[in-house]
């Protein structure tokens, strides 16, 4: 289950759970994403070629480009597992708890299924700051998750007010994310801490966001009447 922040760290009480070890890869889809993943814990991303990930990952180059076409692909993979896996956790015990708590638990349970590939992450971190077109393709799969992550938390994240919530979101995540990997401390208080108070300034703002985002639908609405009121102006005209 995921941890709360203790109350010294950021006003919540602690609920830890111990740092979960990635599973056995099974399949040659899932031996080729742990491949990547030992290989970027090593060296850059922008370095790793999909020969060097198949020969790690014990397959042939036919057998990985039946499975991928890039190593962005196999990044991708690898993001959604870690959706997956986040959603499949047992939340029930959450439902009658505020949007943000659940939020909370749900960002803690991905950085849960994340911890086996820490050296990963950080690597993939430095890359995005040297490379502003990586930066801009990692936030694309990175706003498509934390869709996914508002859906699991019970938070709306459909429409333009969603798009522009998981955007937020990405960015309040990558944030926490320069915390976390260099956060040691099996009780991960400096993760929760850092996590606790990038949700309270994002609920903050995003109480702003709903209002520009209710600005163009209530212009619409106007609109709408106006048009209307016009087209009845008309009629009667005509019938004059």
């Amino acid at each position: 289950m995921a941890r709360r922040p203790a109350r010294k760290a950021a006003g919540k009480s602690a609920r830890t759970a111990p740092a979960r070890s990635a599973a056995a890869p099974t399949s040659e889809r899932e031996k080729i994403v742990a491949s990547l993943l030992a290989l970027l814990a090593e060296k850059s991303f922008e370095t790793v070629g999909l020969a060097e990930v198949a020969r790690h990952a014990g397959v042939s180059l036919a057998q990985l480009r039946s499975e991928f076409g890039s190593t962005f692909a196999i990044l991708s993979e690898f993001i959604k597992a870690t959706d997956r896996a986040v959603q499949s956790a047992e939340s029930s015990d959450m439902e009658e708890e505020p949007e943000r708590e659940r939020l909370f638990d749900v960002l803690m349970r991905r950085l849960e299924t994340l911890a086996p590939h820490r050296e990963a992450v950080r690597s993939l971190l430095r890359s995005a700051r040297r490379d502003p077109p990586l930066a801009i393709a990692l936030n694309r799969l990175a706003v498509r998750s934390q869709q996914w992550m508002l859906t699991a938390a019970g938070i709306g994240a459909s429409g333009p007010r969603g798009m522009i919530r998981s955007q937020g979101l990405a960015m309040l995540f990558a944030s926490v994310l320069r915390t976390w990997i260099d956060d040691d401390d099996p009780g991960q208080a400096r993760t929760m801490a850092a996590l606790d108070r990038a949700l309270g300034r994002g609920q903050r703002f995003a109480g702003f966001l709903d209002d520009l985002c209710y600005i163009p639908s209530r212009l619409c609405r106007l609109r709408s009447r106006r048009r209307s009121r016009y087209d009845d102006d008309s009629e009667e005209t005509v019938a004059a």
